[in-house]
């Protein structure tokens, strides 16, 4: 059980020393803590790098509507794995 929880708190630690300062310094603005502090960065670091930007720009429906919610996390989840791919 020690071992588990030694785990749990190396990974988070790493987690925390290698966040972007940016995304840091927006989890401290919202005031968020624990897992809600690492969520948000790490959501925030995979915004801000790899073919995230470009693949948000270009998630726009047929009538250049610009997509929203599920759909618009699919259209970038596919998107940045067909970057992935293409490298």
């Amino acid at each position: 059980m020690r071992a588990l929880i030694a785990t749990a708190v190396l990974a988070l630690m790493s987690t925390l020393a290698h966040a972007d300062p940016a995304c840091d310094a927006k989890a401290a603005e919202k005031k968020l803590a624990g897992a809600a502090k690492n969520s948000f960065i790490k959501k925030c670091e995979k915004d801000a790098g790899g073919a995230g930007p470009a693949c948000a720009s270009k998630a726009v429906d047929k009538n250049g509507k610009a997509l929203a919610g599920a759909a618009k996390n699919s259209f970038i989840k596919k998107c940045e794995k067909e970057a992935a791919v293409a490298k």
